[in-house]
């Protein structure tokens, strides 16, 4: 992957802020009740008012604007009328083009206020991945991203997915280097400011293995235990990385 020049770093900026925008209205939609589908409505109609679109549309056969999975769902989530429960663990991912620039981001949230040990297990991955985002940094390795999460993953006790990873994102949603959840420390590309990775946390609570299920595209655990994804799209920096995505710092 070839670094990124200014030109086309500000317009995934752009790409960026319409991703975290949307998955932030998403989230906030989170409810009782509410089924997949009105939420992918709510995804595609945010990102087409800020002047982007869908890019998970690009991808071929696939067309919802999101993905969203529950439970033991682990990615790729097709959104159906099933609606959200009490206690369920829901996942967001969703991505936006904005003049030919990916960005792709997710996040997992607890419905409800119950479930301490769900909560737990969230809390354990999201902070997996801002310890692999700490390692986009000039200089440094895919292997260090990937060390960084599984080693804050398996000490809790959790299971990397390892089928399933991140990725090299820009002029298409997904491009090399593959970016896993698992690996040793110093080794793989060498990272270089302005490339545009797509970091992600993808785990479950009993196993590394998933099954495809029969609608072809959601991938769930291989054993029904809950699964978390967290993503965000970031720029290498000489010193840190610049997310691009981070819904948290959306007004």
């Amino acid at each position: 992957m070839k670094s990124r020049n200014k030109y086309e770093l500000n317009l995934m900026r752009k790409s960026g802020l319409i991703s975290a925008k949307a998955l932030k209205k998403v989230l906030d939609n989170i409810r009782l009740g509410i089924s997949g589908l009105e939420l992918d409505r709510v995804a595609e109609k945010t990102i087409t008012q800020l002047g982007g679109e869908a890019s998970f549309k690009t991808v071929p056969q696939y067309h919802w604007t999101s993905c969203i999975t529950i439970n033991e769902q682990v990615v790729h989530g097709i959104p159906t009328e099933r609606k959200i429960n009490k206690g369920d663990l829901v996942s967001i991912d969703l991505g936006a083009v904005y003049k030919g620039w990916h960005t792709d981001c997710a996040w997992t949230v607890l419905v409800g206020k119950d479930g301490q040990e769900k909560r737990k297990f969230l809390q354990v991955g999201e902070q997996a991945l801002w310890d692999g985002v700490e390692q986009a940094v000039d200089g440094k390795r895919i292997g260090d991203i990937s060390s960084a999460i599984q080693n804050r993953v398996e000490s809790a006790g959790y299971f990397v997915v390892r089928a399933l990873v991140g990725h090299g994102v820009g002029k298409s949603l997904h491009e090399e280097p593959e970016v896993p959840g698992y690996g040793s420390q110093g080794t793989g590309l060498k990272l270089k400011k302005g490339m545009s990775l797509a970091i992600e946390t993808i785990y479950a609570k009993g196993t590394s293995e998933v099954v495809l299920e029969k609608d072809g595209w959601t991938y769930s655990s291989a054993d029904g235990s809950w699964a978390g994804l967290f993503e965000m799209t970031v720029i290498v920096g000489k010193e840190r990385g610049e997310v691009l995505t981070d819904w948290r710092n959306i007004p």
